[in-house]
């Protein structure tokens, strides 16, 4: 795996001299046909990736240019399969033989999958992008696939959701997909702040379609993330572009309170002097609605969104927001994937988020258009108790088993459908307990269904997802202590974000609250090379191992405390005067 860090702003540019640009062809094309002349660093890099047979997981806040990666490159693969067919062709081959098929992208939102077909549709014409989703109608999916078997398309949308169909697949398969791009990749981890089980399924999906070259797009993933996506979606040594993280424009500000009933008023009166549009954030459905009427009372033009809503109503509450006809939109985490509105002032968040993955990908849809924006988080510790409580789903035991049996019983592998009616479990609930019973590798799901190792004893197996299901808690629980960290610090804040995802600030923002106040400039941050040069072994990013916690990483030096990623208890802070005087600690080999 190569990781590539950097943060936004240089452009790749040609090598001078009398060198031919090996890439001249993708860059033409990006200008040409997509109107970008001048590359984001980190896009001709993944573009080369995968036009040469490369996976590539690209790491980049919205609006960054991710989506320019795999279309220049998809687009570039048609053409070349173009070329080649007619050099075939003129030499007596078949040309069918050096076929290349569209590039298959899979995004959770149908309107998200919309916005992008429509660009696409206006940049290249004619049928060159098709969608296949629940929102098409029964001709509108038969014209599409027409135009993919045509060789007409270059580019299939699709939701998750449509992979779980056999002769979805077989289709596709037929195709000789060139690419296979999962927009939103953090979905697809269980560490991820938006994990969507049908997710899960993508990297037997990609094996079924012949393992063509995978490319994940995500805004926001801490290591963890990178790491369990690049497991799942079976990629090998890929090139991790990490371009981005830091939005020095957004001004990170957090209020603490004691009582609940002055944190709503203080809420209320800060969002009703913020210049919108904005973003409010609540922790559950009654809540958005609560703010949404005060601050209606109050003369501005909001709206709550959340799930309860009906779609109708949402997609109202989505188009309006995008057309400035809204000042604020009070939401539940419901509302935000795919939201790419340049203009949005502030975000606040009137309850703590259950991880800082979740606070930094809610924050960064303000200030998109590069000018000053705010993020403010209002903090009650009681309210920890409340993530803590959502964050608690403990493994059903007998449902586990009952699963087990009714495969055990089955003559050969079970489609889900028929298992759902076996067990009486509703769809939602099977596919929760499926994910955990696949995660001790006896379950597995295949191109004929669900199957169940012969030899699997199922009283272990049932021992094995609940070790599993109990350290993804314990996991879970840590994430929320480390946002816990962030609110209560007293150094900058900034700092204390972007070395949750890995990245190392040397200095203070200057563009927080503890910047602000000089608490921040009081605070002795080690970078990597500082604890090196002190003497201490353990630099950021290292890979160590715990007597007790196993491997970890790494993650942030603070004064006397170092802050351990482990991957079966989460973070860990400790004392590093008792890492080294109990030599807790040891480099990983």
């Amino acid at each position: 795996m190569t990781e590539a860090l950097g943060p936004a702003g240089p452009a790749d540019t040609a090598e001078t001299g009398t060198t031919q640009d090996p890439d001249a062809g993708l860059r033409q094309l990006a200008d040409a046909t997509f109107g970008l002349p001048r590359l984001r660093a980190g896009q001709l890099a993944g573009m080369r990736a995968l036009v040469n047979g490369r996976d590539v997981l690209a790491v980049m806040p919205t609006g960054y240019g991710k989506s320019a990666i795999y279309q220049v490159a998809a687009l570039h693969l048609h053409q070349s399969q173009g070329r080649d067919q007619d050099h075939a062709a003129g030499n007596g081959a078949e040309p069918g033989s050096l076929s290349r098929g569209p590039a298959v992208v899979v995004s959770p939102l149908i309107a998200l999958q919309g916005d992008q077909l429509d660009g696409l549709l206006e940049t290249l014409g004619g049928e060159a992008a098709v969608a296949i989703n629940s929102g098409r109608s029964d001709s509108e999916v038969n014209a599409a696939w027409d135009a993919a078997e045509r060789g007409d398309a270059v580019f299939i949308f699709l939701a998750p959701e449509q992979l779980a169909k056999a002769d979805t697949i077989e289709r596709l398969a037929a195709l000789d997909v060139s690419l296979f791009v999962v927009d939103e990749a953090h979905c697809v981890s269980s560490w991820g702040h938006d994990f969507r089980p049908d997710y899960l399924r993508l990297g037997e999906v990609r094996g079924q379609l012949g393992n063509p070259t995978v490319v994940g797009l995500t805004a926001t993933a801490s290591p963890p993330v990178r790491e369990e996506i690049q497991q799942r979606l079976r990629m090998k040594d890929p090139l991790v572009l990490v371009h981005g993280f830091d939005r020095p424009n957004i001004g990170l500000d957090v209020i603490r309170h004691h009582r609940d009933r002055d944190k709503r008023r203080d809420v209320t009166e800060q969002v009703s002097g913020l210049k919108g549009p904005g973003l409010l954030y609540t922790a559950t459905r009654k809540d958005a609605e609560a703010y949404a009427a005060e601050l209606i009372g109050l003369g501005l033009r909001a709206e709550a969104y959340h799930a309860g809503r009906k779609q109708g109503e949402r997609d109202r509450v989505h188009e309006q927001f995008l057309d400035d006809e809204l000042d604020v939109v009070v939401a539940t985490t419901a509302f935000g994937m795919g939201i790419d509105k340049p203009n949005v002032r502030f975000v606040v968040h009137a309850d703590i988020p259950d991880s800082l993955d979740s606070y930094y990908q809610e924050i960064g849809r303000s200030g998109r258009d590069g000018e000053a924006a705010s993020a403010t988080l209002h903090y009650r510790a009681e309210d920890l108790g409340l993530r803590k409580f959502f964050g608690t789903h403990a493994p059903d035991e007998e449902s586990l088993l009952a699963v087990l049996q009714a495969l055990r019983a089955a003559d050969g592998p079970l489609k889900q459908k028929a298992l759902a009616e076996q067990t009486g479990f509703s769809p939602r609930k099977l596919t929760g307990l499926l994910n955990q019973l696949q995660e001790t590798r006896a379950v597995r799901a295949g191109k004929h269904g669900i199957r169940l190792d012969s030899g699997a004893q199922l009283p272990t197996v049932v021992e094995r997802a609940v070790e599993h299901a109990e350290a993804r808690q314990r996991v879970d629980r840590s994430r929320i202590e480390m946002m816990r960290g962030y609110a209560e610090t007293d150094g900058c804040r900034r700092q204390f974000l972007l070395g949750y995802f890995g990245e190392d600030l040397p200095e203070p923002c200057g563009n927080c609250d503890t910047c602000a106040d000089g608490s921040a400039q009081e605070k002795d941050y080690d970078d990597g090379a500082m604890a090196a040069a002190d003497g201490n072994p353990f630099p950021l990013q290292a890979a160590v191992i715990h007597k007790e916690w196993g491997p970890g990483l790494v993650m942030r030096h603070e004064e006397d405390v170092i802050t351990v990623l482990f991957e079966q208890e989460g973070y860990k802070t400790l004392s590093r005067q008792a890492v080294t005087e109990g030599k807790l600690l040891a480099l990983a080999t």
